[in-house]
């Protein structure tokens, strides 16, 4: 009687393959995923490019609230708080807000800050036209810095949206800083 059953050896690479496909998606899924959110203002993510300044008109009809949150990252002992918690902006006002980083270590340090906002559609509709969040924050042992972030909100932001909270968190890059982020760390010596 002859054994009609599967070859072992297809069936072992086949499985093989299998797993090997499922590593690489694995490997995609989050590139994919951060070009989804950059393109959809999924999760609240905010472009990271600059924004020109509106040529539109302020919509002094409306106002907005932002609110600003911060946090530190485990691990990076700074100080980072907003110089104010919320401001009201009418819909194409160019506005500038203050951010306040203080390093109360011993070590030179740099740090970045990742931005998030809710409700995620949000995201859309607000410019940065220059925002610290952009590069690496440097910051040499015991100073403090003031870091800024000039935006406006588009004035097609649907009405519904009265309110958002920008939020960034900041962690430590020291150990992955950028050549410029080191050179202005050294010039401050």
């Amino acid at each position: 009687m002859s054994n009609q059953g599967p070859d072992n050896s297809k069936i072992v690479k086949r499985l093989l393959l299998t797993v090997a496909g499922m590593f690489a998606f694995g490997f995609a899924l989050v590139p994919l995923y951060n070009v989804f959110c950059e393109v959809t203002g999924f999760n609240g993510r905010t472009n990271n490019e600059p924004a020109a300044v509106s040529q539109h008109e302020v919509d002094k009809s409306r106002t907005v609230r932002v609110q600003f949150i911060t946090r530190t990252a485990q691990g990076i002992p700074w100080k980072f708080e907003p110089e104010i918690k919320e401001v009201r902006v009418h819909p194409g006002e160019v506005r500038v807000v203050n951010f306040l980083a203080s390093n109360p270590t011993r070590d030179d340090m740099v740090a970045q800050a990742i931005p998030s906002i809710a409700p995620a559609e949000a995201s859309l509709y607000l410019n940065k036209v220059e925002c610290f969040c952009f590069n690496q924050q440097p910051l040499a042992a015991g100073n403090d810095a003031e870091m800024p972030m000039q935006f406006y909100i588009d004035p097609e932001i649907p009405d519904h949206i009265t309110t958002f909270t920008l939020s960034y968190t900041l962690y430590d890059m020291t150990a992955n800083a950028t050549p410029e982020s080191l050179a202005l760390l050294e010039s401050t010596e």
